[in-house]
């Protein structure tokens, strides 16, 4: 495993940054073709007039989606008795939104993460679970704000047109099926090992894997210490509510961005930012719907399909455009570069471990 995610670093990064530029690309270009009349000149005018307060506001807003994602996982590592830094949180986060942000289907975000906990002494299983139980915990969470959205402010999902609508109550379902699914996986351990075991054989069969006897018998092992480790966090109630708040705090972060940048630029008043907050909140269910990088294409077609029932259209694209990238552009550019100085620092460490050992 730990081969396969150091060539994850060593082989593919061309490959990741290349996808990732596509992803872009393909976003901006979507984004401007659902505006005829966008100007490149007007939205430049646009950020050149927004205040610089919110900007710093918004930008403040996405470092802390980085934070708190870290801060959960700081939690339950430390809730399995590891003494996890806070720096080492944010490492873990910023590699699993790097990720999954530049690899198909945001396979990525998972194994990146598990490559540094491991590298800061976490054993495999703890690890496992750590990561299991968080992903479902921000399963939770969307679907936390989607309850919410759907009890306080229906009526901004009625402003919505057909297909939005759809994308939003299948991306509620999609989450709920999939936090159901989860749950099932923490508390079932014999379902686990029984699609764990498909797994192998299936590889094996296909000749990925070979030894299969020896790998099913591993896993055996593999799977009693599973056991153990969820057994111990369950009884910590206190964390799992504490990395839920802030897998919460995370996704509400995230969604602020867009408001400090309506703020910035076209807001007056707190009613008006409350529902560009919650036509956001919107957007992230309808999002999910489909697990692409980012959510591209379909984020941004519900976000100015949202956004144009209290605005301009011209409006609705430029802030989409300015809060998409500080959001998820400018995010990931940050969580590439902090991993990169990780990996590095981890690389260095290592080079000079060997040297002590050889003398």
């Amino acid at each position: 495993m730990k081969n396969k995610l150091l060539r994850l670093f060593k082989n593919k990064n061309f490959l990741f940054s290349l996808l990732f530029v596509l992803i872009a690309a393909i976003s901006i270009v979507l984004i401007i073709w659902m505006s005829q009349d966008f100007s490149l000149g007007e939205f430049f005018t646009y950020i050149k007039t927004a205040s610089p307060e919110w900007i710093i506001a918004s930008v403040l807003s996405m470092v802390l989606f980085i934070v708190f994602e870290g801060l959960a996982l700081t939690v339950i590592c430390r809730g399995f008795g590891y003494k996890t830094k806070i720096s080492g949180g944010f490492i873990y986060s910023a590699a699993d939104i790097y990720f999954s942000a530049v690899t198909p289907s945001a396979t990525g975000g998972q194994p990146a993460s598990a490559y540094f906990m491991v590298k800061d002494g976490i054993s495999g299983v703890m690890t496992t679970a750590a990561l299991l139980l968080n992903l479902f915990l921000y399963t939770v969470s969307v679907l936390a704000i989607g309850i919410i959205c759907f009890i306080f402010k229906f009526d901004i999902f009625l402003s919505y047109g057909l297909t939005p609508k759809i994308f939003i109550i299948a991306g509620f379902i999609c989450q709920l099926v999939l936090a159901l699914f989860l749950f099932m996986l923490l508390i079932n351990r014999k379902l686990l090992h029984r699609i764990c075991r498909s797994f192998i054989h299936i590889l094996c069969k296909i000749r990925i894997f070979k030894n299969e006897d020896e790998r099913q018998q591993r896993l055996d092992a593999y799977m009693d210490s599973y056991r153990k480790s969820i057994k111990i966090i369950i009884r910590h109630k206190k964390v799992i509510w504490l990395a839920f708040l802030m897998n919460l705090l995370q996704r509400s972060a995230q969604i602020a961005v867009s408001v400090f940048v309506y703020m910035a630029t076209i807001g007056s008043s707190l009613s008006d930012a409350v529902t560009v907050w919650f036509l956001q909140a919107y957007t992230v269910l309808g999002a999910n719907t489909v697990p692409v990088p980012g959510g591209v294409g379909i984020y941004d077609y519900i976000t100015i399909n949202g956004f144009c029932s209290i605005m301009t259209k011209a409006q609705a694209v430029h802030l989409d455009l300015l809060a998409r990238s500080l959001s998820f552009y400018f995010c990931i550019f940050i969580c590439g570069f902090s991993i990169l100085i990780r990996y590095i620092w981890l690389r260095k460490k290592s080079h000079k471990a060997k040297i002590r050992n050889d003398k």
